[in-house]
């Protein structure tokens, strides 16, 4: 059937096998994306929901490259709000609130509508290996289908495992068989396999709530930033005209959809201590790691016995659905005890459930196996990207997919690889800590662990990365144009804030009212800027009237990164001196055929580490857990440092 051969082929049909296979089309691969079922492609497994902290940086970092989960995020967004404003600027975190339909069809739209890309419906269970390399993929229907390279985006597909209180069953989501054969296959190829689990919280009708009793949550309408730096990719929430539209008939007039907030209890806690003999996971049948930061609701009674209630989200599943998704009631008890507690909770009383919370187990491949670029050290042309590589999370995942789907083409057509470095982005953070340190739980993404944070901003993704990526051919020329129009704008908005004179006259009524001190003499505005609690945009009415023209000619959020730059300037030139410090060891290269054994100064454990993931530079070789600054200091004096 398929005698063509492809240059990649993407097995999965989630969020990384998505931006993936997009990646690779987009930069002139002949791609296929084979998925067990196309009406799910990006399917929102889990909460509809894309971004949050330290996620939100990966989403706009997605499409500054060129990526596709910001446009579509923005498309289906149903509320959006900016996380951490009362923070500093480098913990800014954006999170939007989807329609889980119109996400799926708005991912579907933007494929079928990529160049180079095909689509096949089947479930692959085993790959074509032959002297090391990859060369193609077998499917369920006895299908070969031949590519120069294959990236595996599994999901919790494979060996999938559902578990509803003392219930169990295969699949990879309710619903929907698991996959098996790949981890056999990988596992006889050398390949150390695990198991890790991750849950999701039952779903309600939200015609059987009361939301009277909840709190409510509103999205941020005056100031929408949204995920894409592209124009025209957000929703007009201010314009009441847009609630004709079809797919927003039950849209309040000029309005997001709200979310509310309510809280279990003590009692609640009672009921669902009722089902802990029959929970899978304290009995022991789940073998497999949950997620440590999005923890069951047995799991966080149980940890934190001293706490009497804990918060549940209340978020609608879109804009015309009555689903609704109880985020923070994750949990695999069984059905009955999941109604009577959650029946307890205020505002439930009367809930209805459309499906029961449930866990489930799935392999993965601990990402110490894996290059920078998420190629397999084993396999040649194998890739490996999302949960295969033991993350959780949609921006996770795509991020991931984005780097395996531009590294599997620049692999085939024998271009120099794409690796991003700690300091370039929150993605090269995530990829960094997957393949120095491993997981062996589900690992998610946080501000705190990039060190180069106050760089990472979620504001200036575009700047770090839209070159680059239009340079290889997969940033559009209009992103690149746009880009440098942004560049001009914002160097002029710094100008005018360095020339500016003001007076004392023209501010200290504004200095007055936030209770700064007054003004003595002229001041240039960018030193005036470097106060706390004054912003920009509440001081513009208090200037003269031609400065407030010369910027209020410039888009707010390019006003805004200017100010940024002027208030955080001493924080980021740290930040590069830090940088700069490190490239030293980044730049020193460790030969592949290193012998680590014969150093027998090192520690036994930084030996082992070292063998298992040999390291290409002695900046790598320092962020592996279990080697100590002493066995640096020890490789740095043996390679002559």
């Amino acid at each position: 059937m398929f005698l063509e051969q492809y240059d990649v082929i993407v097995v999965g049909g989630g969020h990384a096998g998505c931006e993936a296979a997009a990646a690779a089309a987009n930069m002139g691969s002949k791609t296929m994306l084979i998925t067990m079922n196309l009406l799910t492609l990006a399917q929102m497994s889990c909460n509809p929901a894309m971004g949050g902290i330290g996620k939100g940086q990966i989403v706009r970092e997605i499409d500054a490259l060129g990526g596709y989960s910001g446009i579509v995020s923005d498309k289906s967004m149903i509320q959006f709000r900016m996380l951490n404003k009362s923070k500093g600027p480098a913990m800014w975190s954006p999170r939007c609130q989807s329609d889980r339909m119109l996400f799926a069809a708005t991912w579907r739209e933007m494929l079928e509508q990529t160049p180079n890309l095909h689509f096949f419906q089947d479930s692959v269970t085993g790959l074509i290996v032959s002297r090391g390399t990859v060369e193609g993929v077998v499917t369920a229907m006895g299908q070969k289908i031949y590519a120069k390279a294959v990236v595996l985006t599994n999901g919790t597909f494979l060996n999938g495992i559902i578990h509803v209180g003392e219930k169990q069953f295969g699949g990879g989501r309710m619903g929907e068989k698991g996959a098996t054969g790949i981890t056999e296959q990988l596992v006889s190829l050398g390949f150390e396999s695990d198991r890790l689990k991750t849950g999701t919280p039952p779903r309600i009708d939200g015609r059987s709530l009361d939301y009277s009793k909840m709190e409510i949550q509103e999205g941020d309408l005056d100031e929408v930033a949204g995920f894409s730096y592209m124009p025209g990719t957000l929703p007009d929430f201010k314009n009441a005209s847009f609630i004709d539209n079809a797919r927003v008939k039950n849209r309040i007039s000029g309005k997001q959809r709200h979310c509310w907030i309510t809280y279990t209890s003590p009692e609640v806690h009672d009921i669902l201590r009722t089902g802990f003999d029959r929970s899978p996971m304290f009995q022991g049948r789940i073998q497999g790691s949950g997620p440590r930061y999005c923890p069951s609701i047995e799991d966080k009674i149980n940890r934190f016995a001293d706490k009497d209630r804990h918060q549940l989200f209340v978020e609608p599943e879109g804009w015309n659905t009555v689903e609704i998704y109880v985020n923070g009631f994750s949990t695999s008890l069984p059905e009955e005890v999941q109604v009577k507690a959650i029946r307890k909770v205020p505002g439930f009383e009367n809930a209805i459930f459309f499906r029961p919370g449930y866990a489930i187990e799935y392999d993965y491949f601990p990402p110490t196996q894996l290059q920078y670029t998420l190629e397999t050290k084993l396999i040649k042309n194998l890739f490996f990207a999302g949960q295969i590589n033991g993350t959780t999370g949609y921006e996770e995942a795509a991020g991931q997919g984005l780097v395996a789907g531009i590294n599997a083409h620049n692999n085939v057509h024998g271009h120099p690889s794409f690796v991003l470095k700690r300091d370039e982005a929150y993605i090269g953070v995530l990829i960094d800590d997957l393949i120095n340190k491993g997981t062996d739980e589900p690992y998610r993404m946080f501000t705190s662990r990039a060190e180069y944070r106050t760089l990472l901003r979620q504001d200036n993704a575009d700047m770090r990365l839209t070159e680059r990526s239009y340079e290889m051919g997969l940033a559009a020329r209009e992103r690149y144009e746009l880009l440098q129009e942004k560049k001009k704008h914002i160097a002029r908005i710094d100008e005018i804030l360095n020339i500016t004179m003001v007076e004392p006259e023209e501010v200290n009524e504004f200095l007055e009212k936030i209770g700064s001190a007054p003004l003595k003499e002229r001041q240039k505005l960018s030193k005036l800027l470097l106060r706390p609690n004054i912003a920009l945009k509440n001081l513009l009415p208090y200037l003269l009237p031609s400065v407030q023209q010369n910027l209020e000619a410039f888009d707010p959020l390019e006003m805004e990164q200017s100010e940024i730059h002027c208030k955080y300037k001493a924080y980021m030139d740290k930040e590069v001196e830090m940088v700069g410090k490190m490239k030293a060891m980044e730049e020193l290269i460790i030969p592949e055929s290193f012998n680590y054994e014969k150093l027998t100064a090192l520690s036994i454990e930084a030996r082992q580490k070292l063998n298992k993931i040999r390291p290409r530079t002695l900046g790598q070789a320092s962020r592996i857990s279990g080697v100590n600054p002493s066995d640096i200091q020890i490789l740095m004096i043996f390679m002559g440092r």
